[in-house]
């Protein structure tokens, strides 16, 4: 199964991108938590060069802790600004809001320097399609500004938002690339929602994540559906997971799909465990 996704708007955010990044003093690079690498549009470095930048790891709530902070330590080391938050529930907006006007101070200061009239921090927030942006906006608003959709792709312009207290924000529509290359990392984005479940074989992608659960996070997977012992072969996991959640048809067949549609479902929200899929040594020498 090959799984490529680029509808036609997105090849025109990228363009809108383009055309609004000299007015931007910082940008907010989101990413998901669970996959920071896999979500990582390698387009966004060459567009966005040596301005200010802030990646955030969004959705934190929902990865593994101990791999979160492993990411976390990565980019620092690369001299990368980060922070890892959960824009639902709001937990690290604030030292976000503090970490953009930090790095816009320079650039401001400048102005004044210059006897310019004193303006507004702009910030542009940019990432995949469903990682997350319109939920960070709305709360660092405190209002519903910012259209939130389950369905990826849903942003199909730019809006500015106005945070207060001299803080701008422009939302972007969240941005694939042409050719997902590494097949790898497009199941790690089918899984969590990234690519419209319409574009990809779904018996594919849930066997890969059960193999994936089975080896790195057996005891989480066998908790939550009440096994007591995973299966050599993915599909015979999922097919004790149907009937363990009753997902039976007539002659006591297991419902694939509607199995394969509840395991989906209870990954994408965290239902099976705080989860990682996109290990750092994975990555040995990717920036």
């Amino acid at each position: 199964m090959i799984i490529n996704w680029y509808p036609g708007h997105m090849a025109k955010a990228k363009r809108l991108i383009q055309e609004n990044l000299k007015i931007i003093d910082v940008v907010i690079e989101l990413v998901d938590a669970r996959i920071p690498m896999s979500s990582t549009n390698p387009m966004i470095k060459s567009l966005i060069g040596d301005k200010p930048s802030i990646v955030v790891l969004n959705k934190a709530d929902l990865a593994d802790p101990a791999v979160l902070d492993e990411w976390v330590a990565h980019y620092k080391q690369q001299g990368r600004k980060v922070l890892a938050l959960n824009s639902k529930g709001g937990k690290g907006v604030k030292q976000l809001i503090s970490l953009v006007r930090s790095l816009a101070a320079p650039k401001l200061a400048r102005w004044k320097a210059r006897g310019l009239k004193n303006r507004a921090v702009r910030t542009m927030i940019l990432g995949i399609p469903n990682v997350g942006k319109s939920t960070l906006i709305n709360k660092l608003s405190r209002r519903s500004a910012a259209k939130t959709a389950d369905k990826p792709g849903e942003t199909k312009g730019k809006q500015w938002v106005h945070i207060g207290d001299q803080l701008d924000l422009l939302d972007t529509p969240g941005v694939l690339w042409p050719k997902l290359e590494n097949q790898v990392s497009a199941y790690r984005l089918a899984a969590t929602g990234a690519i419209s479940d319409t574009v990809f074989d779904m018996e594919t992608v849930i066997m890969q994540l059960i193999e994936q659960l089975s080896a790195q996070y057996p005891d989480e997977l066998k908790a939550r559906y009440k096994l007591e012992t995973l299966c050599d072969k993915p599909l015979d996991t999922i097919e004790a997971i149907g009937r363990k959640r009753g997902c039976i048809v007539s002659g006591g067949i297991v419902d694939l799909e509607k199995t394969y549609k509840l395991i989906l479902k209870e990954f994408r929200e965290g239902k099976i465990g705080a989860i990682s899929l996109d290990r750092l040594g994975e990555w040995e020498g990717e920036d």
